[in-house]
């Protein structure tokens, strides 16, 4: 784990003491906010505003200033000071007395801060910019918001309520974790219902089962991870990953995604590097066979779709024959990903009647010889390459000498969806030129057809 700016702590305060310093509305948040969390609110405020006045009997509003005295035996302490030097002042009096202070809008004086809160009680999330971004933290908040639906309120509590009789099954690790998964999808698929009796008994029966010693049994996904960009990502693959035991990952799949993983997961960069020392692909397909063999649930986080030049074929096959429970979910393919960056559409009535994908890197790190050039010199066509940048020189060549028009426009997409995608729009003949004096490295989307007509030439050096 990275280092952290500030460490996430949800504090029990139900009955305990709270005391609050100070009379503003910014004040009067606060102090509701620790009585929503089941503190005895203490307010000194010799001017309280109308709001905390409002707040009628859930707080306790003294008339005067607070002392070193009144700090002793509380939880927390928050002060709304005027300057540094009395921000300063308090902070020392609670530390004397060991009481952790938040001194509001003046993070340097602070043992805690406030973050952005979505309420679903008993499932709460907060959000924190260390102080550094605080309107930034609320519109994170507000996208949270839209993903957490209200009836997560009940399924939280209902999980709470249960959890005594899912512990009195005596459990192992495995077999509790699996019965909390299940209770997730459940909540995810049906967030508009209350949980009832009926769930509870099947998750019961489910947790009977997944305890059963034939039932540890381990499991392979195959995982698209898109292009890059881990907000594409579907949500069945991010629950692949907070599922798994063990990752393993393509060199290309960016840290983000690879971060999606629960945090216990073990991560294994298994990633073919070009003509650079790497895993083979026996190697890999050996390694999941084993992790599975040994009970593991294992995902393998393959860039864009697995099922697209992926070589995802020679994994199934040796896990079927070895009787290893295999599942696999589709990613977004870089042609998409390229295509969407565009806004331009593939398929274009009249212009483009067909897409084709194609790989331009054979075993031997050459131009396929065994390509269909008829189809990929058609003009009615638009067609995708991958892996295409080492070998676009014979490739452009040889679809010039069948018949495919010098000025058909191009895209080329350098590592489509992440930060540091570049673009090159040129026409057929001039593409391998401008591809050189570009310098690109990273992996490559070329796109060639009449429907690209439209995209122009877009900056080489960022995204538009």
């Amino acid at each position: 784990m990275g280092q952290l700016a500030t460490l996430p702590v949800f504090l029990k305060l139900q009955g305990r003491r709270v005391v609050i310093s100070g009379g503003s509305e910014a004040v009067a948040w606060k102090a509701e906010l620790f009585a929503a969390a089941g503190a005895r609110v203490e307010v000194f405020a010799p001017e309280p505003c109308d709001a905390l006045a409002a707040l009628g009997a859930s707080i306790e509003i003294k008339p005067k200033s607070l002392t070193s005295g009144d700090l002793a035996g509380a939880a927390a302490a928050i002060v709304d000071a005027q300057d540094d030097a009395e921000a300063a002042a308090f902070h020392a009096m609670a530390r004397a007395v060991g009481v952790p202070i938040n001194i509001i809008d003046k993070p340097a004086w602070c043992d805690f801060q406030f973050g952005a809160i979505v309420e679903r009680s008993p499932l709460v999330v907060a959000i924190s910019t260390d102080g550094g971004a605080p309107v930034f933290g609320q519109m994170l908040r507000a996208r949270i918001e839209t993903l957490l639906p209200e009836g997560f309120r009940a399924w939280a509590q209902a999980a709470r309520d249960w959890r005594p009789r899912v512990s009195a099954l005596n459990l192992d690790f495995r077999a509790r974790r699996r019965v909390w998964e299940l209770f997730a999808r459940r909540a995810f698929n049906h967030p508009e219902r209350a949980p009832g009796e009926a769930d509870l008994e099947a998750l019961l029966a489910e947790a009977k089962e997944a305890g059963a010693p034939e039932a540890r049994r381990g499991s392979v996904a195959l995982v698209g991870a898109g292009p890059g960009d881990p907000e594409l990502l579907t949500l069945k693959a991010v629950r692949a990953l907070q599922s798994a035991d063990v990752v393993l990952y393509d060199d290309l799949v960016l840290p983000g995604s690879v971060a999606l993983a629960r945090r216990e997961a073990e991560r294994l960069n298994v990633g073919k590097r070009g003509y650079k020392p790497s895993c083979t692909q026996e190697d890999i397909t050996a390694l999941l066979v084993k992790l599975a063999q040994e009970g593991k649930r294992v995902v393998r986080l393959k860039g864009g779709d697995p099922m697209i030049f992926g070589r995802a074929g020679e994994e199934i096959a040796a896990l079927r024959a070895a009787g290893i429970d295999l599942e696999v979910i589709p990613g977004v393919t870089a042609a998409s990903a390229a295509a969407s960056a565009l806004q331009t559409s593939l398929t274009e009535r009249a212009v483009a009647r067909r897409l084709q994908f194609i790989t331009a890197h054979a075993r031997d790190g050459k131009l396929p010889d065994d390509l269909d050039w008829r189809a990929l010199a058609d003009e009615g066509a638009t067609t995708a390459v991958y892996m295409g940048l080492k070998t676009l020189p014979p490739l452009v060549t040889r679809l010039l000498a069948e018949g495919l028009p010098p000025d058909t426009p191009t895209v080329l997409i350098e590592r489509v969806s992440w930060d540091s995608e570049r673009r090159i729009a040129a026409k057929l003949v001039d593409l391998p030129e401008t591809a050189a004096s570009a310098g690109l490295v990273g992996p490559c989307m070329v796109l060639i057809g009449r429907a690209l007509t439209s995209v122009g030439a877009p900056p080489q050096d960022a995204r538009t």
